[in-house]
């Protein structure tokens, strides 16, 4: 509905007097005269022309009366009927009042503000109150909450570290004996020879559930994960669940960890307090990343009324990034880059980085890309040693669809790879298309969202670590007076820092 004014009131008269009849109010004038409005949305003339009709209404027993559809209804003659007509009189004119309290009355006070029906697709509408245009979520009111206790937890641990297996052994006995949990680990772990030889992990390892990865299915047989290692513990929990994840707790016994802020030192105690549910959450998109072949047809994915949307087969979920380079070609990158469906630039370097608000402190960091909270919905698009001095990283919205295609002018062809595996090439004709799943990654906070990521920050990268500047004493305020008797003292005194 159009936003009204009150410049043309002859105008703006005659379509309240229209909208009247809509609401079921009765209309019994044609004046069109200059007004003043009061704050109810109503003018003297058209008071005064309700009135009216509603008295003629209530006195003319042969009168023709509209239902609030705008149907004819014959009145009764009788007195009885007369009480009924007034009755219908009261509740038009009472049905007005209540519309207008209620705040469905279109707006008519303002020239520029949006119209209280407006909608924006399924889920967005402009609000009635212009305080409540736009609503941010605290990401410290995201809150780990159980339905249920936990019952099933699965434990992935770093492959290779033989750092790694007292704590796992330790863990994995604990979670049996004291908390009843089942516990499941990847099949390749039961194969570890050290791990056998662990005498402790000889009398556990019978009551532990197997998984085979890319064979078995973890979907609703998990309500919990445990990482130990590092950042590539939690890709692996990632890419175990293409959809939904458990909430994942992340110990930090690897090199880097700046996506496991737990120290292992304590485990039964924090572990103790999650299962309780006292901790915070950061919610990490993931990207969703579809290849199409030449030639192959579009597969969407399947959506259904009463379930979620399966994604198609030919779909991957990262948490981190996808890139697309130019392998061991030597010639440069020729990337055709479009978002939802406009073409909006042409990558020519080494390649092209998209990646979450996660993945923007890892590769894109190197890249140049600047580092965004993973809290933040959006997709960081990032040129890899581009041929242009103004191509710099740009920051997209979350809910865009990003393709990416090799260009019919390039010399080769494109390499993909996801997260650092399922490295593929792309030939002239395909294409990669990106957009924000709508399957995050739950991840447990050791004490919340900002204080978990800025300590990663500093203790992972060492992001504005410098030398402390000293601060200035009373030598060096004399030295800023410029006083000539002071200067001469101090050189006397050599108390220059040269």
């Amino acid at each position: 509905m159009a936003c009204l004014s009150d410049i043309d009131l002859a105008t703006l008269h005659e379509h309240r007097l229209e909208q009247r009849w809509h609401y079921g109010l009765a209309n019994h004038s044609n004046y069109h005269h200059d007004h003043h409005y009061h704050q109810d949305g109503f003018s003297a003339m058209t008071r005064l022309c309700l009135e009216r009709s509603l008295h003629k209404q209530n006195t003319d027993s042969r009168k023709i009366h509209r239902d609030l559809n705008g149907n004819s209804l014959n009145a009764f003659e009788s007195s009885e009927g007369g009480a009924d007509k007034s009755d219908l009189g009261n509740n038009c004119f009472a049905s007005g009042m209540q519309r207008r309290r209620s705040g469905t009355w279109p707006r008519t006070r303002s020239l520029n503000a949006p119209s209280p029906f407006q909608q924006f697709g399924p889920c967005g509408r402009i609000m009635k109150n212009s305080a409540m245009v736009m609503q941010i979520q605290d990401p410290a009111s995201q809150r780990l909450t159980w339905y249920k206790p936990p019952l099933t937890v699965l434990v992935i641990k770093k492959v290779s570290d033989a750092s790694v297996l007292a704590p796992f052994v330790q863990l994995v006995d604990w979670l049996l004996q004291e908390k009843n949990m089942v516990v499941w680990v990847e099949s390749a772990v039961l194969e570890d020879v050290h791990l056998n030889e662990e005498v402790k992990f000889k009398a556990i390892r019978e009551k532990l559930v197997t998984f085979k990865d890319g064979r078995d299915d973890l979907t609703d047989r998990i309500d919990f994960i445990v990482c130990l290692g590092g950042d590539g513990t939690l890709l692996y929990a990632s890419q175990l669940f293409q959809q939904s994840v458990p909430p994942v707790m992340a110990f930090h016994l690897g090199s880097l960890g700046f996506l496991t802020p737990f120290r292992f030192d304590n485990f039964e105690e924090q572990l103790t307090s999650v299962l309780e549910g006292h901790a915070a959450l950061t919610l990490r998109s993931r990207l969703r990343c579809v290849t199409h072949r030449k030639g192959e047809k579009r597969q969407e994915a399947k959506v259904d009324a009463n379930a979620d949307a399966r994604p198609a087969a030919n779909s991957i979920l990262v948490l981190n990034e996808v890139v697309i380079d130019r392998g061991p070609s030597p010639y440069l990158s020729n990337i055709d880059l479009f978002l939802d469906g406009k073409y909006i630039t042409s990558v020519q370097g080494d390649g092209l980085i998209v990646s979450t608000p996660t993945g923007s402190t890892a590769y894109a960091a190197a890249a140049g890309a600047s580092m965004i909270h993973p809290s933040v919905p959006a997709i960081m698009v990032t040129p890899i040693c581009p041929h242009s001095l103004s191509f710099r990283p740009i920051v997209v919205p979350a809910g865009v669809e990003l393709k990416v295609s090799v260009s019919p002018e390039s010399r080769n062809t494109s390499w993909v790879s996801f997260d650092g595996r399922n490295r593929q090439e792309l030939f002239h004709g395909d294409s990669l298309r990106v957009t924000t799943s709508i399957y995050p990654v739950p991840c447990i906070c050791a004490q919340d969202q900002i204080s978990d990521w800025f300590a990663s920050l500093a203790d992972g990268l060492h992001w504005n670590v410098r030398k402390r500047q000293k601060c200035l004493d009373e030598l060096s305020d004399l030295t800023a007076s410029g006083s000539e008797d002071t200067l001469d003292e101090m050189e006397n005194l050599k108390l220059y820092d040269i």
